[in-house]
């Protein structure tokens, strides 16, 4: 069907046809569905537990046992954690305590020191309290050290050093209803007490790794890219990989992390082999130095100004000035229709809501074709160029930022296996097979992400037992349960922050700073009632789980329409875990306005305090 001549002025022009890109989507999408799903990955566990030890500690830590009690103990020392602890504080809470199976703070900046790491959302939104640490970002898109040293520096900022317990995995938690307090069981013998828990275990800290035949057979080195190891390869986040020289070296996974890191591989190893399944969307980074005189010109309550901003443009509004003015704001406003709208106000032609959508479709069709041009103008090889373009819609996947990931294909030491979609078929002693074909390897990186389609206590590792030994795992059988994504009933003064039930948004510290607010809330006013428990009661919490399943629907079409990743669990919209079940369908604002406008009111509805 052609376009409408009138949309697509509006657009600037169309010189692509819809029809045909729609047929390619769907090829695409329907060769990498697998019947498996999330199964097609393995549990880090049993034989595969080395992928999750901590290469970052001195082996032989020890500490004596704690049977002590403290008035808040908060599981997960990453930004989640961090922001919990500035929120509590803030509020006058004393006697904190984080829980972290790392050596120290980070979270996902802890464990993913990989080379090249970074962050591709602007320094100045994603680095959350600049303003109360006086905290000056180095570059406009930091870089992952500097993200792990500010991380210590939020946690001395919050005082959180004082108690906590690193190098800990929590085993168990159960609510002891007689003392209303919950008892916390660890790995190193610890039975201590507290009076709320938060769980801020966040999504991104736990590798998943591809359930290939013969995993267990290879004989080469083998690790995960948040476990790197720098014992084999030599070097640093910023160091030349130097122990690589004389090695061939296979990366499975070309994800947000491979971009990053394959770069760094290639310019080090003897020969590099990229084995792929699905392209990344790929376009220009364009970092850069922070400006002192930008920063001496910045004024009180910039940072929210600016958040706001970043946040209200990616979710589809309109702003008068884009203060971040990069990639992610420019795409997001073409892709909402944004400036198609405003050449249609200008022509005084108004735009139907039918016709708001089909922009929308246009303007992503158009976008991935200059991404896709973006791959055929750097890289030489044209076979190798068509294996690198991305076939599907653009928030199908996490958009990427490189400016050197592409050209690094034209080296002669790299090459790129792509699997037509299929994935590694096995691995030997020693190669990866695809299609029949072996390609030796010494050394086999994956970059194959994390459980984020897995069920919550599987992924965090240890059971929850609430009132009457109530199990977490049994009463989210099918699926989460909550209110408003932080307190789930039968589990009383239990928080969650995370990926709940929760509003999502790409700035991923803005949504853990209103899930803080609004859980620091609840505390105070339990505090100053006097009261002892606070729990979402079930009604509250079904009327939630109502409202999530009457928006639960909203992005099927598009989702389902998508080839796999985990954005739409593997193809499996009806996986009542990970990624696409635990996101309020209303959106990220609609859901912070939710928190807002509950607090204004001030009844703690759905909230039963005694």
């Amino acid at each position: 069907m052609p376009v409408d001549p009138v949309l697509a002025s509006l657009m600037g022009g169309v010189d692509f046809d819809p029809d045909r890109l729609r047929e390619r989507y769907n090829q695409e999408r329907d060769k990498r569905l697998k019947p498996e799903r999330n199964s097609q990955y393995v549990e880090v566990a049993a034989d595969f537990s080395y992928f999750v030890d901590d290469p970052y500690v001195e082996p032989g830590f020890q500490r004596d046992p704690l049977f002590d009690e403290v008035e808040v103990v908060i599981v997960g020392g990453g930004f989640g954690g961090l922001m919990m602890g500035g929120r509590l504080r803030a509020a006058g809470f004393e006697h904190i305590r984080v829980i972290d199976k790392a050596g120290d703070f980070g979270g996902t900046w802890y464990w993913n020191r990989y080379p090249g790491v970074g962050c591709d959302i602007e320094s100045y939104v994603y680095l959350p309290f600049l303003e109360e640490t006086g905290f000056s970002p180095r570059h406009k898109y930091s870089f992952g050290s500097e993200i792990f040293e500010y991380s210590k520096v939020l946690a001395l900022h919050f005082n959180l050093y004082a108690d906590t317990c690193f190098q800990t995995q929590v085993t168990e938690l159960r609510w002891d209803a007689e003392a209303a307090r919950w008892v916390i069981s660890t790995d190193r013998g610890d039975r201590m007490r507290a009076k709320y828990v938060v769980l801020s275990s966040g999504a991104f800290d736990r590798p998943k790794l591809p359930g290939l035949p013969g995993i267990q057979d290879f004989k080469g080195h083998t690790f995960h890219t948040c476990r790197w190891d720098y014992g084999y390869t030599g070097g640093g986040p910023h160091e030349p990989l130097i122990g690589l020289k004389d090695k061939r070296v296979g990366i499975i996974g070309t994800g947000a992390t491979a971009i990053q890191c394959i770069p760094h591989l290639a310019s080090a190893a003897k020969e590099l082999l990229v084995f792929q399944r699905t392209p990344s969307s790929v376009d220009v980074r364009n970092n850069c130095e922070t400006a002192a005189d930008w920063v001496k010109s910045l004024e009180p309550g910039w940072q929210k100004r600016r958040m706001d901003n970043f946040v209200t443009l990616i979710h589809g509004g309109e702003v008068d000035t884009d203060l971040v003015a990069d990639g992610w704001t420019d795409m997001f406003q073409n892709l909402s229709g944004f400036a198609a709208r405003r050449r249609a106000e200008a022509l005084g032609r108004a735009i139907t809501t039918a016709e708001r959508l089909e922009l929308m479709e246009l303007a992503d069709f158009k976008k991935m074709e200059s991404v896709r041009a973006r791959v055929a103008s750097i890289v030489k090889d044209p076979a190798t160029a068509e294996a690198l373009k991305p076939w599907y819609r653009q928030f199908c996947k996490r958009p990427c930022f490189h400016d050197d990931y592409l050209s690094t294909f034209n080296r002669p030491n790299v090459r790129l296996v792509d699997t037509a979609g299929l994935g590694v078929e096995r691995l030997t002693a020693d190669a990866v097979v695809v299609d029949g074909k072996p390609y030796a390897v010494d050394c086999l990186i994956f970059a194959t992400g994390f459980e984020v389609g897995t069920p919550y206590v599987r992924r965090n590792g240890y059971e929850v037992l609430g009132r009457d030994g109530r199990k977490l795992s049994e009463h989210w059988a099918q699926g989460v349960r909550t209110l408003h994504g932080l307190q789930t009933h039968g589990f009383p003064n239990l928080f969650f922050t995370g990926f709940t039930q929760t509003g999502f948004t790409f700035l991923v510290p803005f949504s853990l700073n209103e899930q803080a607010t609004n859980v620091a809330y609840i505390m105070s006013q339990a505090r100053s009632r006097g009261t002892g428990v606070v729990e979402a009661c079930a009604a509250g919490e079904q009327a939630w789980c109502d409202e999530m399943r009457s928006k639960a629907h909203v992005g099927d079409q598009f989702y389902g329409s998508c080839t796999p990743g985990y954005f739409n669990n593997e193809g499996n919209l009806q996986n009542p875990f990970g990624f696409y079940a635990g996101n309020y369908g209303g959106g990220p604002m609609k859901f912070m306005q939710i928190l807002h406008d509950w607090r204004a009111q001030g009844g703690l509805e759905g909230v039963d305090i005694r």
